[in-house]
């Protein structure tokens, strides 16, 4: 008996050993586009604007200050620095916004006057480029916040030394937009969106004696990491679309059918917005202003 209960948990461990050493299906492969989210196939469906707005990005800072912990390097940042280049994709997708080159201009402006000097390097006269587009509003932000071990748990059992475990932990980014108006300088929009980054780690174990002078133990795991980039990606395309929504409302820029407001995908986060201004602690210099009687009202 003690034979047979030994032939089957060496043939257990085996079976486990061999899935835990084989090779991911996708741990060589080619590369392909970046996997779209939910909020770009919303971004990419938004009703049509009255006409493309010309938009300059200078940048989008990590203004977080955060490193990844270690062991990994202390100079290198817990979130992406090309969120620019994220935002200036963003706003293309969405079909509202033609960006224009701004974080590079430099390089634009030498390779122009290249082809000037070339095309006629003795004639006095310049050649005629067609005039640089100027931009009607400047989108402004940054990523504001990351923060790590929101929220960490797990849950496991053994029975005879014999049982799984599971581990989680969650971080957050915070991302922060805002439109400028070129003309006044006035704020335009300003919407500030998180997402949570979500890893999980999972880990199966036999710790027992099969007999009196002989210890089996194996471990197996395997864990998952949600990308920042790409979490930080998808706070910017949800912060966009709020942009959208709310300055289609506001009157800030129009659709092509003023009807379109009212379609789901926009209302939906119309509603989502007003939910939570709607639900947000009343300040204590607001609740002053209020009458005698109604101090103790909370905003609902």
């Amino acid at each position: 008996m003690r034979v047979r209960s030994f032939t089957l948990i060496v043939s257990a461990v085996m079976l486990i050993a061999g899935c835990a050493t084989s090779r991911p299906a996708a741990t060589i492969s080619p590369a392909t586009l970046s996997p779209p989210t939910q909020s770009l196939r919303d971004l990419t469906h938004l009703p049509a604007p009255a006409g493309p707005i010309s938009v300059a990005v200078y940048g989008l800072r990590d203004q977080t200050g955060q490193y990844k912990p270690s062991p990994d390097s202390s100079f290198s940042t817990s979130v992406t620095q090309g969120a620019a280049s994220l935002l200036i994709t963003a706003l293309r997708d969405s079909r509202w916004f033609k960006p224009v080159e701004r974080e590079n201009l430099q390089d634009l402006l030498t390779e122009r006057k290249i082809i000037r000097a070339l095309e006629q390097p003795q004639d006095q006269s310049q050649v005629q480029l067609p005039a640089l587009r100027p931009a009607n509003m400047i989108i402004e932000g940054a990523i504001v916040a990351y923060e790590s071990n929101v929220r960490t748990g797990g849950i496991g059992v053994r029975y005879l030394g014999v049982g799984p475990s599971e581990l989680y932990r969650q971080d957050q980014v915070t991302v922060n937009l805002r439109a400028i108006d070129i003309r006044t300088g006035d704020i335009i929009q300003s919407i500030t969106t998180t997402k949570t980054v979500f890893s999980i780690q999972v880990d199966f174990g036999i710790f027992r004696f099969v007999s009196l002078k002989h210890l089996l133990e194996v471990e197996t795991g395997l864990s998952r990491n949600e990308p920042v980039q790409q979490c930080v990606r998808e706070a910017i395309e949800t912060a966009l679309i709020h942009m959208i929504a709310q300055g289609a409302r506001d009157g800030s820029w129009n659709l092509k059918n003023p009807d379109d407001l009212n379609k789901p995908l926009l209302q939906s986060y119309l509603q989502s917005y007003d939910e939570q201004m709607s639900t947000a602690p009343m300040a204590e210099a607001d609740k002053a202003l209020l009458p005698t009687g109604d101090k103790n009202v909370t905003q609902k």
